[in-house]
């Protein structure tokens, strides 16, 4: 009898920086998952490399993609052939494993974009080496956009963990560049993505809190106007397209005990204002998804440790917090899946 195939598309599972810990934590992650067929991921990367780490957990390798019905013992691996003969070096910073961890992730976007996925985690990146490459990345929010044909100012970082929900306005950029780039339908396109991301994780009404930009969101102008010219003009227009949306506050009341349990959702307007409340809270089980492309994505909050890389002691954790977060979510712009 031939097995029927699963009720949709399974998650993308793309192995990172190939001289990381990403492949690694990749095959733990699909192990630890493979009990449970609508989580269970496909792994996206070179055979060559994912091969080792799946003896190491007892799994055979299957090449397919992600409509493929999970099997017991069986890793299911999307391959790319990225990575050149003898560049499998583990521990190693390299341009032609940068180069190698957009292939996967390209590859990864143009199955989902052609209903061979549902979803896609990332594992650990190296920003050096992908610019090593000749390839301009600060993350895969940008890299994400492009590879999506969205606008780079219309994808978002939302960073996960410890109870909160962060998108950042800015991101990897010179403080002062960041504010200088600050406006109002910037800061309220982020508020939009987050809202759009809450509704298809099943949040009908979500709830959006914004950081002021100065101190005390700028105390009616006693700290600056930037926050009556910038974020205030970006609440109102957020709740004028019907989103509950509320500041902007300053970062220590809006994430104070009596009000960072009123929002789904909190939109920081640089790096460090959402980076640390998630990490100090969470570690390294942070989940960053980005968010606006139209698909459902998210990669890790740690990097890619090539301090233990093939050492065989990385914890996927992180990794499975990731495939959990996106597993359960639609996609914003659903993709047609042929029978």
């Amino acid at each position: 009898m031939t097995a029927t195939a699963p009720l949709r598309p399974r998650v993308l599972l793309t192995v990172g920086d190939p001289n990381g810990v990403g492949p690694e934590v990749a095959v733990k992650a699909a192990a630890a998952l493979a009990g449970e067929p609508d989580l269970a991921p496909v792994v996206v990367g070179d055979h060559e490399i994912v091969e080792p780490y799946a003896e190491r957990s007892g799994l055979r390798i299957r090449e397919a993609d992600g409509r493929a019905q999970p099997q017991p013992g069986v890793l299911d691996l999307l391959p790319v052939a990225a990575l050149p003969p003898g560049e499998f070096l583990p521990g190693t910073v390299s341009a032609e494993a940068g180069a190698a961890t957009v292939a996967y992730l390209a590859a990864a976007v143009d199955a989902v974009r052609e209903g061979r996925g549902r979803a896609i985690v990332a594992c650990p990146h190296s920003e050096t080496a992908v610019n090593a490459a000749g390839i301009p990345f600060d993350g895969y929010p940008g890299l994400l956009a492009e590879l999506s044909g969205v606008a780079r100012d219309r994808v978002f970082l939302m960073l996960a963990g410890g109870g909160l929900r962060i998108v950042h306005a800015t991101l990897h950029e010179r403080l002062g560049d960041a504010l200088d780039r600050l406006t109002p339908d910037l800061v309220a396109a982020a508020g939009r993505a987050a809202a759009e991301f809450l509704v298809a994780a099943g949040i009908e009404a979500p709830r959006i809190g914004v950081f002021g930009i100065n101190p005390h969101a700028g105390e009616d102008g006693l700290f600056g106007d930037d926050d009556e010219r910038i974020t205030a003009p970006a609440v109102s227009a957020l709740r004028r397209d019907g989103i509950d949306a509320t500041g902007p506050l300053g970062a220590d009341l809006l994430l104070g005990p009596d009000r960072r349990d009123g929002f789904d959702a909190c939109v920081a307007m640089y790096h460090d204002q959402g980076h640390i409340p998630v990490k100090l809270l969470a570690g390294r089980t942070a989940s960053a998804l980005s968010i606006g492309a139209g698909l459902a994505f998210s990669s890790v909050g740690h990097g890619a440790a090539f301090d233990i890389a093939g050492r065989g002691v990385a914890d996927p954790e992180a990794v499975l917090r990731a495939v959990r977060l996106v597993g359960a979510t639609r996609s914003p712009r659903p993709v047609e899946v042929s029978a």
